[in-house]
């Protein structure tokens, strides 16, 4: 933290600007913001730039905010820490459009006009922090390409077959002990161990392709094919008001054939939200009889259902008691404001263990990151705590929207 209680006081009043324009700036990053500026100094925009923007920018397409707030926020800096306001650098922001621009640079005009400070986004960037219900048909395909690159890596769980122990652990196989000292003339010179194996959880995905979720699930769609043919052991469901397995459709590396295939194989798409009946259905055909035992459920749904809640609240019940975990990915978390109030969402709740946003390619990086930490994460209903952070975070965002 600085010292000087006029800069600290600055500081604080670019936190409070950003947040007044709508950025969303947690107090933790806020902190953050502070030691970083003690660090850098406050002699010129440059470092304090990078510092603010590094600890406070959270979206690319919040930069042009970001800019217009510092701009203004840096004249009133310079009064308190003796910049002289010609000296601060100017800032100026740059899409990379994947063009080799080392040949070019800037004109004698721009050269004398003092330092440049360019922020660059690639377009991939700006693309990945894009909300999918804003994407267009051809910004989707590319992000169908770019969710190629996602690897659901783990979980995983002890396999009932043994195998042979390189740390010399679990039980002694006798026979390959006494193979190996026949082969040493009757010395025992090696000891074999044999320990069980581990093999990767299933992963099981079911998508809502309710109305409600149309313009989410044309690019969640594309997340499954990914998933699918990226790795072993992943099962695809649509959700809508009947459920129907898509493993198969998706199973294909030709995206436009598996995508084609999946839409042909859905027949009540973008139609009613059934959430509760589709949720019974896979758990009497497919989940309790074994696919869902022992794997790791994600549902990608807004959690609206024209259901009963205690029917949704039974069938997450079911699947909860036989799955590894429980996650689900909602788009409408990331909106502002947001509180998860709807009947179905609700009920379903206290049977989830992670409950993430699924809004654009970011989300699915961090529904990536959670399967591959599945180990370090908290069971919710451990302990016989049902639930009990999730049910706490619903508690304090229905307070926030009545006040």
């Amino acid at each position: 933290m600085t010292e000087n209680p006029a800069v600290a006081s600055q500081l604080v009043g670019f936190v409070h600007a950003l947040r007044e324009v709508g950025l969303e700036v947690p107090v933790g990053a806020s902190v953050e913001f502070s030691r970083a500026a003690a660090a850098v100094g406050m002699a010129n925009a440059e470092p304090i730039y990078w510092a603010a923007r590094l600890t406070l920018l959270r979206r690319p397409e919040d930069i042009d905010e970001f800019d217009e707030v510092f701009r203004a926020w840096w004249y009133r800096v310079a009064a308190v820490t003796g910049v002289a306001v010609d000296e601060a650098d100017r800032l100026t922001l740059g899409l990379d459009d994947d063009q080799d621009d080392a040949d070019q640079s800037p004109g004698d005009d721009e050269a004398d006009d003092g330092d440049v400070l360019a922020v660059r986004f690639s377009r991939a960037e700006v693309l990945a922090a894009k909300d999918f219900a804003e994407c267009t048909p051809a910004e989707l395909d590319k992000l169908h390409a770019m969710m190629a690159s996602l690897r659901l890596a783990g979980p995983f769980r002890r396999s009932r077959r043994l195998r042979t122990s390189k740390r010399g652990r679990g039980t002694m196989d006798v026979r390959d002990t006494v193979r190996h000292a026949l082969r040493a003339d009757g010395e025992t010179m090696r000891r074999v161990f044999r320990e069980p194996g581990e093999r990767p959880r299933r992963v099981v995905l079911l998508l809502d392709v309710s109305g409600s979720m149309e313009a989410y699930a044309r690019a969640l769609i594309r997340f499954m094919h990914a998933a699918v043919v990226g790795r072993r052991r992943v099962e695809a469901f649509a959700l809508g008001t009947r459920m129907t397995r898509l493993t198969r459709e998706l199973s294909s590396r030709n995206p436009d054939r598996a995508l084609a295939a999946a839409a042909a194989a859905v027949p009540d798409w973008s139609g009613g939200t059934r959430l509760g009946e589709g949720l019974r259905a896979f758990n009497n055909e497919w989940g309790v009889r074994g696919m869902a035992r022992g794997s790791l459920v994600v549902i990608l749904s807004d959690g609206w259902d024209r259901g009963s809640p205690d029917e949704m609240a039974t069938e997450m019940a079911r699947l909860q008691r036989v799955s590894h975990r429980v996650v689900w990915v909602n788009p409408l978390k990331a909106s502002p404001g947001y509180a998860p109030l709807a009947q179905g969402m609700a009920a379903a709740l206290p049977h989830v263990d992670s409950f993430i946003e699924g809004h654009n390619l970011e989300s699915m990086e961090a529904l990536a990151a959670v399967i591959a930490n599945d180990g370090d994460l908290p069971r919710g209903r451990a302990a016989g705590h049902i639930g009990t952070g999730i049910l706490e975070e619903v508690s304090n965002q229905s307070q926030r929207s009545a006040v």
